[in-house]
């Protein structure tokens, strides 16, 4: 094998995974607010500390008053299957699927709920035609694809004057985008991507028209404790201000706090889509320079800024895994493989938490681990 120069310096933080992703900067356990672990998260500590978080998550995400925000089970899943359970079934449903978590909400409305939804598809790579949508029906879509790399450019294809509800599945999104949130009935995320949070608890948002959604229209299935929002007709006001349904981690929720304080200060929902927007183009300029890189997502306009999608020439999933696990090995990048549903290839978040000189250095670490494997 003929020799390959090994790069002389390395991403200080490899951390490139789609989720967890890299934590804040400057981040450190020893840093987090404590008190309020091994107390009651109904205590009155615990419930200040729950409505603070949900107060930095509307602050850094401009939410408006008009809309709820609550911590729930179950990450963004949880989240988004309680949106399906509780609100689906009044009126009809359409559901986009271009990439892997798209398709399991095709998977829960068609064969959990059996409610014979309208499935509008895109391959990996692309985006559905959002003007086939018939907005008469409630519609499912995944604002950013984490699997495929491929992300809605905005709202406008959501009419104002919709009759059905829209569902945002909005994980990889919020707190890199511009949301128009009028145009917003329910979105999720959970705290593990773009804020670098940990895993375990979702985010709900609702707008007015999920509220009356939920206050006027019982399902015809039975629902999970953890799925309940509404007592005696009315949304369960409690779940919005810190009081979740079921006990959270108080560890994780002050982990959340951590970032969103750190989000904050560097000038909130802008100073997040600027280190996003710096690191995508970075990671571009590497990919623009070598002939064997390539976008999953050709078109620029619906592009993933945070979990950007490679082709790798002439790759299989081996040598996928191979060239992941060489890189992971010199502590250069970890987790980089693409997601095992979607077509052989690299999966590099560049997310706020990501320092852009980490995506700089990693460029010639690409070159080494490709031609090690090519030679």
């Amino acid at each position: 094998m003929t020799d390959i120069t090994v790069p002389a310096r390395k991403p200080a933080r490899p951390h490139f995974s789609s989720g967890p992703c890299a934590k804040p900067p400057g981040y450190a356990p020893e840093k987090l607010s404590v008190e309020s672990l091994g107390r009651s998260h109904r205590a009155k500590i615990g419930k200040a500390r729950l409505a603070y978080c949900i107060d930095l998550m509307r602050e850094v995400l401009q939410l408006p008053d008009t809309h709820r925000i609550g911590i729930v089970p179950g990450s963004d899943t949880g989240a988004f299957e309680m949106a399906m359970w509780t609100m689906l079934g009044a009126r009809g449903v359409t559901t986009l699927a271009w990439e892997s978590f798209g398709e399991g909400w095709v998977t829960d409305a068609a064969k959990q709920l059996k409610l014979d939804p309208t499935v509008i598809r895109a391959d990996y790579g692309q985006l559905p035609d959002l003007t086939q949508v018939d907005w008469n029906t409630d519609v499912l879509f995944t604002w950013n694809g984490t699997t495929s790399g491929v992300r809605v450019p905005n709202a406008d294809f959501i009419p104002a004057d919709r009759e059905g509800l829209s569902f945002a599945d909005a994980t990889s999104a919020v707190f890199a985008y511009d949301i128009d949130w009028s145009k917003i009935d329910v979105a999720t995320f959970s705290w593990q991507k773009v804020l670098g949070g940990e895993g375990g608890h979702g985010v709900l948002i609702l707008g007015p028209r999920a509220v009356e959604r939920l206050e006027t229209y019982t399902p015809a299935w039975p629902l999970p404790k953890v799925f309940r929002l509404v007592s005696k007709g009315k949304l369960a006001e409690g779940v919005f201000k810190g009081e979740t349904i079921n006990t959270p981690s108080m560890l994780a929720v002050e982990d959340a706090i951590f970032a969103l304080e750190w989000a904050k200060g560097l000038g909130g929902l802008e100073g997040l889509k600027a280190r996003s927007d710096a690191n995508a183009a970075a990671l571009d300029k590497i990919v623009q320079e070598r002939d064997w890189l390539s976008h999953l997502a050709a078109d620029e306009a619906t592009r993933s800024k945070t979990s950007v999608c490679l082709s790798v020439e002439g790759a299989d999933a081996d040598f996928i895994k191979q060239f992941a696990g060489l890189l992971e090995k010199q502590n250069a990048a970890y987790d980089i493989a693409g997601y095992r549903d979607a077509p052989a290839g690299l999966r590099i978040w560049c997310g706020a938490t990501v320092d852009t000189q980490d995506l700089v250095d990693l460029g010639p670490w690409l070159d080494w681990a490709y031609a090690s494997l090519k030679n």
